[in-house]
């Protein structure tokens, strides 16, 4: 049966979040953690990106800076971790994996979140609600909470009232709710609130007198397509009951990569730059040959601290490869171009790569001439099956392969361990 037939038997959607994942993801394998306040701090342990509901209680703002924080952390009890990356991916997987099994039609959203498509009566949906977060909690150890509705935007409407509102359990679906209370929500909350209504769009529609989500819904869709866009319509239309988003099987279809980064140390010598160059263009193959893309455009940027008293440099390159490629042998060289523009003993902060011009690899071989010998070999996978049964060092080809790892790599202090991708910071469990 195709997708769009799919689509159309399935009566409902459901939005799966885990909540405050970072710090839920801290917690499975540290139970002392748990009722505490805990943030998670962004690269190089700069800000808070993730606040648990006992730091929010604290009056702990997002994005405030770690050093501020720092000094009263002990008398608040407060505890902190550096972005554990490898451990959220991993129980990111986790969950999606899990959740796939409810359901043959699910859109992975982002690392915390997904969409399902459920078929069912009420009481069922809410069941299958509750059997999800039940699971989440059991088998994978985070907690999630459950939105049921029509459309996808009503689905993730619904999923922050289960959130806020301890009455529903972490689980509920929009239409078992009566009119009157979807009613009187949806007029309480800006339409600022509402998935994909943005600042600017919040004063363009106060503008025209809608302020609340209730507002947005009694709209008339084709005024508001004609005064904003047809996305803005399909949100309308979205809350009014009718299935205007629909699935995506994979959320791959952006038209660029960036593969960028802020040092723990500053960079001051090209031979140091030379490797930064290297190992982001090999991250980038990696990626790409990944979700079998291949890229046209490389861009290689750096950059100083824009409050630096010093020198000041922004060098950039953009280099056209001469044919849509995933090699990280071609990606590394064109990588390298930059190097002419970076000045030793300037403190530069942050550099990085963006590809562009993506498309599907394998859509047009190339003629013999112009083959790509590394390309034809296989040497990006290769890379990548080493590093993954190895390490992330373990391979590395030119300057990106030097043993011993550079010490610009991102300040991760209060780095907790990668309990399931490190072999050697497994878990121990010890029987008395």
């Amino acid at each position: 049966m195709s997708r769009p037939a799919v689509m159309r038997r399935m009566q409902e959607i459901a939005h799966i979040d885990v909540n405050c994942f970072y710090a839920s993801a801290e917690r499975i394998f540290d139970p002392s953690l748990e009722n505490r306040p805990l943030i998670v701090l962004s690269n190089n342990d700069g800000c808070a990106v993730t606040r648990s509901d006992e730091a929010k209680k604290l009056g702990i703002v997002l994005g405030e800076p770690w050093f501020k924080l720092a000094p009263r952390a002990k008398e608040w009890g407060l505890v902190a971790r550096s972005s554990n990356y490898e451990l959220y991916g991993s129980i990111s997987a986790r969950v999606m994996e899990l959740l796939a099994r409810y359901s043959a039609w699910q859109e992975v959203y982002s690392i915390d979140e997904c969409f399902l498509g459920v078929k069912g009566s009420g009481e069922d949906l809410l069941a299958l609600g509750r059997a999800m977060k039940d699971a989440c909690r059991t088998h994978v150890g985070v907690p999630v909470c459950v939105g049921i509705a029509p459309t996808k935007t009503l689905a993730k409407l619904s999923n922050k009232w289960a959130k806020h509102n301890p009455v529903f359990g972490g689980v509920c679906r929009w239409e078992s709710v009566p009119a009157a209370e979807r009613e009187a929500l949806m007029s309480r909350l800006s339409v600022s609130e509402i998935w994909g209504v943005a600042t600017r769009l919040t004063k363009r529609l106060a503008g025209i007198g809608i302020y609340s989500i209730l507002d947005l819904s009694k709209a008339n869709p084709v005024a508001i397509r004609d005064k904003f866009s047809v996305v803005m319509m399909r949100t309308v239309l979205e809350l009014q009951g009718t299935p205007c988003i629909p699935m995506e099987e994979e959320r791959i279809g952006r038209d660029q990569l960036i593969f960028s980064r802020s040092f723990s140390k500053p960079i001051t010598t090209t031979v140091d730059m030379r490797q930064v160059m290297s190992v982001y263009a090999q991250q980038a193959s990696a990626r790409l040959a990944k979700h079998e893309l291949q890229a046209k455009v490389l861009t290689a940027f750096a950059g100083t601290s824009y409050y630096s008293p010093g020198d000041t440099s922004y060098p950039s390159v953009c280099v056209a490869l001469p044919m849509p490629t995933a090699d990280p042998v071609i990606l590394t060289k064109a990588a390298r171009a930059l190097m002419p523009r970076i000045n030793d003993g300037v403190k530069y902060v942050r550099a990085g790569i963006m590809v562009t011009d993506l498309r599907p690899s394998g859509n047009q071989k190339p003629l013999e001439l112009f083959e790509n010998v590394h390309e034809e070999r296989g040497i990006g996978p290769l890379l990548e099956q080493v590093a993954g049964k190895y390490g992330r060092g373990s391979i590395g080809l030119g300057h990106a392969g030097i043993k011993g790892g550079p010490d610009w790599t991102m300040k991760r202090d209060m780095l907790s361990p990668r309990y399931t991708t490190h072999w050697d910071e497994l878990p121990l469990v010890k029987a008395a």
